[in-house]
Order: structure tokens, then sequence, then C-alpha cells
């Protein structure tokens, strides 16, 4: 079942959230606007004096009125995880190029832990176990291998984009409007 993009006010991505919190948000009077057509119906009960059934329409992507909970000036870089990384560099080995599995690939330090390389979004890709055990604990320079791409530290939309699954086309429409054009 596909999530449902949360964002502020102000059109910033937040979140994913249920469909539930998000019916929450409805029937509070919270939901300022939205993309997309419905993509879910939420049936309720009957009007005992009416006799009509009530429904709630669910959004791809809905943006909250009232707290802010994070926004562009206030975003931090997000957790560092092998399944987003893998996604980020496309489920390629970025010194062989050929693509992966995830649990083929490995989280390989461009400059090596042991030579005081960090573990950010910046000094890792993702690398074949083949790759990284030849590069060892050296520097692509030093081990003769070519780094296909620059690592980078996505922004909330591509981050979005890596944590989410079955992503609707609204909300791909709505993230790939924030991807960093470098790496688009």
């Amino acid at each position: 079942m596909a999530a449902i993009l949360r964002l502020d006010s102000a059109g910033n991505p937040l979140h994913w959230i249920h469909h539930e919190e998000a019916a929450c948000y409805y029937a509070k009077g919270m939901v300022a606007w939205t993309i997309g057509e419905p993509f879910r119906i939420l049936h309720g009960g009957r009007n005992r004096l009416t006799g009509l059934l009530s429904y709630m329409d669910i959004h791809p992507v809905i943006a909250i009125h009232g707290v802010q909970h994070a926004t562009r000036n206030q975003w931090r870089a997000p957790s560092l995880t092998n399944p987003s990384l893998f996604r980020r560099d496309g489920h390629l080995c970025l010194y062989c190029g050929k693509p992966f599995s995830d649990h083929h690939l490995t989280r390989d330090h461009v400059i090596p832990s042991s030579r005081g390389g960090k573990d950010t979004w910046t000094n890792v890709v993702s690398a074949c176990k083949r790759c990284n055990n030849h590069k060892g604990a050296r520097t692509p320079e030093q081990a003769g291998m070519k780094l296909l791409a620059v690592p980078y530290t996505p922004n909330p939309y591509e981050y979005l984009y890596l944590t989410g699954r079955n992503i609707l086309a609204d909300q791909m429409d709505f993230l790939r409007s924030g991807f960093n054009k470098l790496q688009a």
C-alpha cells in the first residue's frame, strides 16, 4: 500500500505517513492543499438522519497547516543506511559500474576509515564486494580505480525518494521537482 507524502503548508517535504494519519489531518481540517487525484477512499458510518454513508478521499500528497517541523533552512543530513545509499547510487557499483542486488553491495569509504575518512554521505559509495576488496584500505587513486560518480548528501526531496516504497506518479513528479539538477 502506498504511503502519503506529507508536506508543510509552504510545500516543503517532511515525511511519509500512513492513510490513518492522513485521515486524522483531514478530519481536523488541517489539510491546506493536496496534489494528485484521490487514490484511496475511506468509508465511515451512516448518518442516522440522512442515511448517507460518509467517506473521505485521500490524496497522494497533502500539505498540512500548523506546526512546521522542518524547512529547507533546518534540513539536516539524513541517517546514512545501506539501503538508502544503494538506492542513491542506483544499485550500481560505483567502481565497475555493474548493477547488483542489496546483498551483493557494500558500503565503501572513498577515504578509508583507517586513514581518517568519515562515515558520511559525501565519503561513501556503493561497491560490489570484489571492487571493495580490491580497493582495500586505499584511496581509489592508490588502488588504480576510477570513481564513476561523486558521492553527495541527498536533499529532503531526494531522501524521501530514497526511503519511499511504492511511490505513486504524482508523488514522484513532486519529488523530482526538488532533485538537485547535477544528480538528476
